[in-house]
């Protein structure tokens, strides 16, 4: 099954995102009952780069999944397990194995630089809406390498992408501050708009937590979860004046290179590289501070 931008559920989407995007937009502006503070609503300079990152990102997406299905292709056909794609639970656990691989992914991308390096596009916004949610990276080459286990476990390569699809579809939705605290065991179960600010906040209390795609469950097994107790400040700990989609998404690999050249030891070049973003050699262990969330 060819698996390019066209077959992409995430694409059958767009409609559905548009249409959100203008009701709130509606909302914010004609709606809103004044107290968004500083960052609240949208900008139209930010709004812009970030459905261009979103649209840049279905065409690298679409040829990077293409490329993998060969990959995966291969090694579904060495593996002897098949998973039933027609039972109801193949698909639930399809869509929470691809959750907790997410969880892994995304809290490898805020602790290790050169992962952060693709990942921290998504979180170069000031401000927080619908349109945030598509300011996608434009380097998915880590988490399709996490991905192959998934085939050897007898999934098929379109289930796999498919199961992800359903993932992002999810997650647009909880990047809007129209929507408060959602009934109590939704919020202890499912990754919900109160959890997700919480993620983009630059706060230090709201620092690498939260790293969550559809259920929260992950990040309060595996330590990293934090409640909203106050309106987060988004952004990067250090943002960067600019709209321009190719530099957000390239700057931090240039300045990881210019800190491996100025290195004078190995174990800098490697630390500047793998350990935390904004790790010096001065700084032993990494702050939790010096990662942005």
């Amino acid at each position: 099954m060819t698996f390019g931008v066209l077959q992409d559920p995430v694409t059958y989407a767009i409609p559905a995102f548009v249409v959100f995007l203008l009701l709130e937009f509606v909302s914010l502006r004609v709606l809103d009952d004044g107290d968004g503070g500083q960052y609240a609503g949208y900008e139209g300079r930010d709004s812009r780069t970030s459905l261009w990152m979103g649209f840049g990102s279905l065409f690298v997406t679409g040829g990077t999944r293409a490329a993998a299905l060969i990959g995966y292709a291969a090694l579904y056909e060495l593996s002897p397990l098949r998973l039933d794609t027609h039972r109801w639970y193949s698909w639930v656990y399809a869509v929470v194995i691809v959750d907790l691989i997410f969880y892994v992914i995304h809290r490898g991308s805020h602790r290790v630089r050169v992962l952060w390096a693709a990942h921290q596009a998504h979180h170069s916004s000031q401000h927080f809406n619908l349109s945030t949610a598509l300011r996608q990276k434009w380097n998915p080459w880590f988490e399709l390498l996490c991905w192959t286990p998934l085939p050897l476990l007898g999934m098929p390569p379109w289930m796999i992408f498919t199961a992800f699809s359903v993932n992002l579809i999810f997650q647009f939705w909880v990047h809007t501050e129209k929507i408060g605290r959602l009934p109590r065991p939704v919020e202890y179960v499912f990754n919900t708009p109160s959890h997700h600010r919480v993620h983009h906040g630059s706060d230090p209390e709201y620092l690498d937590k939260n790293y969550a795609g559809m259920f929260i469950v992950w990040d309060r097994l595996f330590g990293s979860y934090a409640e909203e107790v106050q309106r987060p400040t988004y952004g990067l700990t250090k943002n960067v004046a600019t709209f321009n989609p190719f530099r957000l998404q390239y700057f931090e690999y240039a300045n990881m290179l210019r800190d491996v050249r100025s290195a004078t030891t190995l174990r800098a070049r490697l630390g500047h590289i793998f350990a935390p973003p904004g790790w010096t050699p001065s700084t032993e262990p990494a702050s939790e501070l010096t990662s942005t969330a």
